[in-house]
Formats: C-alpha cells, sequence, structure tokens
C-alpha cells in the first residue's frame, strides 16, 4: 500500500528506496492519469430498463434517458428510478476509477485508502 508505518527512529535505507520507487510509479501514474479518468462513463440502468444514466468520474450527471413505458409511473415511482439509475451510474464511475488505480499502483486499496483519509481527518479535527 502506499501508507508508510516507519518507525522514525529506524528508518532503513531499503525504506526509503521503497518510498521513492512508489512515488515513482505514483508520478508517472499521475502524468497520464486525467486523460484515461476523463474517458470514465459510469452507466446505471433501472431492471425495467426505462430509466438509464451516466455520470462522468466526480459523479456529475451526463444525461438521463426514460423509455416509453416510464410515463406510465407515477411521479415519486419515477424520481426513485431516476435515483437509483444516477446511484449505479455513479457505483459504477467509483469501480471504473478504482480498477484504473488498482491497475497503475499494485497493492492500492480503495477502502484502506478511504479509512485511512478518515482516520487523518478524525485525528485533525
Amino acid at each position: 500500500m502506499y501508507r508508510h508505518d516507519f518507525d522514525p527512529a529506524d528508518i532503513r535505507e531499503q525504506d526509503l528506496e521503497e518510498v521513492a520507487r512508489q512515488q515513482e510509479r505514483l508520478q508517472d501514474w499521475l502524468d497520464t492519469a486525467q486523460e484515461d479518468l476523463d474517458k470514465i462513463v459510469g452507466m446505471g440502468e433501472r431492471a425495467s430498463g426505462q430509466v438509464k444514466a451516466s455520470v462522468d468520474p466526480n459523479g456529475r450527471v451526463l444525461d438521463v434517458t426514460y423509455g416509453p413505458r416510464a410515463l406510465r409511473l407515477s411521479s415519486h415511482e419515477l424520481a426513485e428510478e431516476t435515483l437509483a439509475a444516477v446511484r449505479e451510474a455513479c457505483a459504477d464511475a467509483e469501480r471504473q476509477t478504482n480498477a484504473l488505480m488498482r491497475e497503475a499502483l499494485p497493492g492500492y486499496d480503495p477502502a484502506e485508502a478511504a479509512a485511512h483519509f478518515e482516520q487523518v481527518l478524525n485525528d485533525w479535527r
């Protein structure tokens, strides 16, 4: 993982070399990643096939389309179906982003990174 739990009083040369290698891989990835990230489009579709949504990697809605039978739904049902399709699209974009990061950064664990980030925020508060 890209987290370091070194004892500052006992840092070995190989620890520093590993950090340098990880930093180099991360920088190489960052140099080209934006283009790959910009290509990600998350897709979500309800089981009925009447509501479809697409989002960008940041969760911004790009498109929502409705099938011909979608108008048979009540406004409440249509709203729920729309939100569910957008949520599915966001989850799909997140999966694609995490897959791209795991491919570029071996050992990257999105859940562990999120938990670590949350811990750092809590410690800071």
